[in-house]
């Protein structure tokens, strides 16, 4: 799948990272526990009240939110508009000819060896399409991560990351790789809301993309804790309450990746690992440990996605001195860059191109890149 995730076991991995909170053990307890059931999508005695009754009072974040990319992680066929405006995409591979068509309100994938085809409906896209989209066909009552997918790099379909180049073996081959229901659930707990129940997968229940509840669990209990003013235990999971290291290793990288979910893949995933931002800032030396190193620090999940490279400066410089002559103090402690002050980001979290997914991505191992230097893994 070009967005790659997964969901880990039952038990916090790496666990021992969890610091103590400046708001006091009971509530980083409480914290803690809201995190467990997230990631275990243990939701018993608890329901999902929908985005709009969260809107009734966060009115600000839900108002951007819903234009943000994880807003827009999955979509159905009838709402997906890459599909939407491409009303015919075709590819070849061997003697294979795979087509998606635009019918109505719906798109056909359709594969064929010049003697037989198989057509099957697409019913999810997964991905917003700025890097590319994947999509989930059903064929013989399984889920199939169809074998292409659609690369805004080229503006066309290609294979999809991680499955063969090779000219298929068969008709069923060449539709793509089935998913189990294990698969099916990490698919679907990373890119949309309330599909999980445990680790069960309710596809009646899909509401697509990541929503308010998406990221902090159903609502029922934290109206009830809201209404009856028990503000000490809102019942609500908060990621900004999280340790740093937490909270970019346990909630983030639940899906995308941290660093024991990376050290678990073959080769380590290889150049694939820079789209795995929490694994690579993991590894960032002389940033590792520092409190304010976390994916928040840098990145609002309520808004659209910032892609000015100076729009990050303020985050560098809030640790790091602007120049050799300013005076460290108890929060700026970091040295100053002896080259600039100005898109830091640009030097040392570069861009690096993943050539099978036609798209640079920014590498969060923050270093010195020296020329000429290979990319650490």
């Amino acid at each position: 799948m070009v967005l790659t995730v997964v969901l880990v076991g039952a038990s916090l991995i790496g666990a021992s990272r969890i610091g103590p909170s400046p708001r006091g053990q009971g509530q980083q307890n409480r914290e803690n526990a809201a995190l467990t059931e997230w990631r275990l999508h243990d939701y018993s005695g608890n329901a999902f009240v929908g985005s709009k009754v969260c809107a009734q009072c966060h009115t600000k974040e839900a108002s951007t939110q819903i234009a943000s990319p994880m807003a827009h992680a999955l979509s159905l066929s009838a709402d997906c508009q890459i599909l939407g405006r491409r009303p015919r995409l075709v590819f070849r591979n061997g003697s294979y000819t795979y087509q998606i068509i635009r019918e109505g309100n719906q798109s056909i994938y359709t594969v064929t060896d010049g003697a037989t085809k198989v057509s099957e409906p697409i019913r999810y896209c997964f991905g917003l399409g700025k890097v590319g989209q994947t999509y989930l066909i059903k064929y013989g009552g399984q889920f199939y991560e169809t074998r292409l997918s659609y690369y805004q790099g080229i503006e066309k379909l290609d294979f999809t990351t991680g499955h063969p180049r090779a000219e298929p073996r068969s008709l069923p081959d060449a539709l793509g790789r089935p998913l189990s229901a294990e698969e099916t659930g990490n698919c679907f707990g990373c890119h949309s809301t309330a599909s999980l129940d445990g680790s069960q997968f309710q596809e009646d229940r899909v509401i697509p993309g990541i929503t308010c509840e998406g990221c902090h669990g159903p609502g029922q209990k934290h109206l009830v804790a809201v209404k009856d003013k028990k503000l000490k235990n809102l019942q609500i999971l908060n990621p900004g309450n999280l340790d740093a290291d937490t909270l970019s290793q346990e909630f983030c990288g639940t899906c995308h990746r941290s660093f024991d979910d990376v050290m678990l893949l073959p080769g380590q995933g290889g150049i694939n690992n820079i789209r795995f931002q929490p694994y690579r800032i993991f590894n960032s030396p002389g940033h590792k440990g520092d409190l304010r190193i976390n994916c928040l620090a840098c990145h609002n999940p309520h808004d659209k996605l910032e892609r000015k490279a100076s729009a990050y400066d303020s985050k560098c410089l809030a640790c790091h001195l602007a120049d050799s002559h300013e005076a460290k103090t108890s929060h700026r402690t970091a040295p100053a860059c002896p080259i600039s002050k100005q898109e830091c980001v640009t030097c040392h979290m570069p861009r690096i191109e993943v050539t099978e997914m036609h798209n640079k991505f920014t590498d969060h191992w923050i270093r010195i890149v020296k020329p000429g230097a290979p990319t650490p893994n």
